[in-house]
């Protein structure tokens, strides 16, 4: 039989070979590791769904394949892949052989949802298509057969323009003349990017893109062209604050753990969270609903050789300063080291990012969709600043937070803005000190 692709998770259709884990000859157990693959911004072990011996591997490292698509060949007395079994199977093996005899998406004929009918009567019903929960309630109410709807998305995914493109051609349908006549013609697609040949103009060399790097491309604009966005930019004085962290790095050492000030800004943002809850919503443009999140996960931008990774800690509310330090220390080397699950890069509320380490003043960050704020930080700089009407040198810490203007007004960005540099610049010492 034939070891093929699974289904990677909702929305996830493709990846690329990192690493090959067996050869040609080997024996493999069910449930053992067959290769690494990366997909969107994790790497992920892929196990083999059934045990035999390797004939044949039809994949290497940096190839790309989709869901469905064949991984290798097992032998030993296994039924040949597409071949009918001789004897029913129990329920669990069906299941199992038909995951694996999924048809790539090369092999599958073309979609045609929307101009097929209700469905032949014993044929077996097809999986639901994927889509987010609001979309399906959105097609429920509506009376709206998703399988009928082609999805434009990644991996066929159904958003709400696929909704909307759906219903005006049965609307054109309807108001079409009845008889023979010419079809509709398919809606207008984006011109292609037009290739430049630079080496005209002189000597050049080429790099593809890796698949994180156009994930974050394809992300930034997607964010990008969604969200009306604005920045709202201010300064913290942060003197007294490092005077904490200096006074306690060396305890918090002691403990594993690293007292950096990315560890005070989960502290500061989630207690300016609790007290401006918009900050902390999503919005749902199918339902045209504003949705609160009772949690708080912070997402934490990482730099790493690869490109941007954004590792999220969760319920930060409920954790101490030293245990947040630590599992920023341990997410952001796994995020370096591409170790880090897919699922400890969903799930975020709200987003961190910290250039200070780096350098640089203020700057714009992006909005990481479906969340509506992210809050940039630079590199801090002694400032010569009035204090009881004298002037002190002063270490400030720039912010910059960007929003997304269809939840949030600017004057409630100001209030956030000013909570947000009270805390850094009020920040508790009974926060700091280990028990």
């Amino acid at each position: 039989m034939d070891l093929k692709l699974p289904h990677l998770g909702e929305g996830a259709d493709s990846g690329t070979v990192v690493n090959l884990f067996v050869k040609e000859g080997d024996r493999i157990s069910k449930d053992q590791p067959v290769l690494e693959l990366e997909n969107e911004k994790a790497v992920a072990t892929i196990p083999a769904s059934a045990a035999g011996t390797v004939t044949r591997i039809y994949v290497k490292p940096g190839d790309k394949l989709s869901v469905g698509q064949p991984i290798l060949s097992l032998g030993d007395g296994g039924a040949a892949a597409g071949q009918p079994a001789a004897a029913p199977k129990p329920a669990m093996e069906g299941r199992v052989e038909r995951a694996i005899q999924t048809p790539s998406p090369e092999q599958q004929p073309a979609p045609a949802r929307e101009e097929a009918g209700a469905g032949e009567a014993g044929a077996e019903p097809a999986a639901p298509p994927a889509a987010a929960p609001s979309i399906r309630k959105l097609a429920r109410d509506l009376g709206i057969d998703l399988t009928r709807v082609r999805g434009s998305a990644r991996g066929g995914r159904i958003v709400l323009e696929d909704v909307r493109a759906h219903i005006q051609r049965l609307q054109r349908l309807a108001a079409a003349p009845r008889g023979p006549g010419p079809a509709v013609p398919p809606a207008p697609k984006p011109p292609a990017a037009e290739p430049i040949d630079f080496s005209k103009w002189g000597s050049v060399s080429i790099k593809p893109l890796s698949p994180l790097r156009q994930v974050i491309a394809r992300r930034m604009s997607e964010n990008w062209n969604a969200v009306p966005r604005v920045t709202q930019f201010d300064e913290a004085d942060i003197t007294e604050l490092m005077e904490l962290r200096k006074r306690y790095a060396a305890a918090y050492e002691q403990h594993g753990a690293r007292l950096t000030l990315t560890s005070f800004a989960l502290k500061v943002v989630v207690d300016t969270l609790q007290k401006h809850p918009i900050f902390n919503s999503s919005l749902d443009e199918a339902a045209q609903e504003v949705v609160f999140k009772n949690y708080y996960h912070i997402g934490i931008a990482v730099d790493t050789e690869a490109g941007l990774i954004v590792p999220v800690i969760r319920d930060v509310d409920s954790k101490s300063l030293i245990q947040l330090s630590k599992e920023l220390q341990d997410l952001a080397r796994k995020a370096r080291e591409r170790k880090v699950s897919a699922e400890e890069l969903k799930g975020g509320t709200f987003t961190i990012s910290n250039q200070g380490g780096i350098g640089g003043a203020h700057f714009t960050p992006i909005v990481n969709q479906p969340e509506v704020a992210i809050l940039g930080l630079g590199r801090g700089a002694t400032k010569a600043v009035v204090r009881e009407n004298r002037v002190q040198p002063r270490l400030m810490l720039p912010l910059g937070l960007s929003y997304d203007h269809r939840v949030i007004d600017g004057a409630a960005a100001a209030r956030f803005a000013v909570d947000l540099v009270h805390g850094f610049q009020n920040f508790e010492e009974v926060e700091v000190k280990l028990a």
